[in-house]
């Protein structure tokens, strides 16, 4: 197994303002991973960031996908690699399990 996906001292700004700075994340194949920590910390913007979802960012660093540099493309591309991102907040299909409602996410 190798790595899926590699966020590299990633900085993003809102404004003038640093949101994360430094930030680094490797998540491996075959493993679960979080994020964690209080309101404020940057978990949100980390994972916006990956998505593509705030414009020009990450400012600096590197953000791959199983080997491939995907800062700085457009979201839907990024969703056709089989990335997605479901927002706090979002209902779900109580009769699925946690894994088909972030299968469904796929879709959307």
């Amino acid at each position: 197994m190798g790595t899926l996906l590699d966020i590299k001292n990633i900085e993003t700004y809102y404004g003038l303002i640093y949101a994360i700075r430094g930030a680094s994340l490797t998540v491996e194949e075959g493993t679960v991973t979080a994020i964690l920590g209080n309101n404020g910390a940057g978990k949100s913007t980390i994972l916006k960031t990956v998505m593509g979802l705030i414009e020009d960012q990450p400012d600096k660093g590197a953000i791959e996908y199983m080997g491939r540099r995907i800062d700085g493309m457009d979201t839907e591309d990024i969703v056709q690699l089989g990335i997605s991102y479901v927002p706090e907040g979002r209902e779900v299909f109580e009769e699925l399990s946690v894994r088909e409602n972030l299968l469904m996410g796929a879709y959307t």
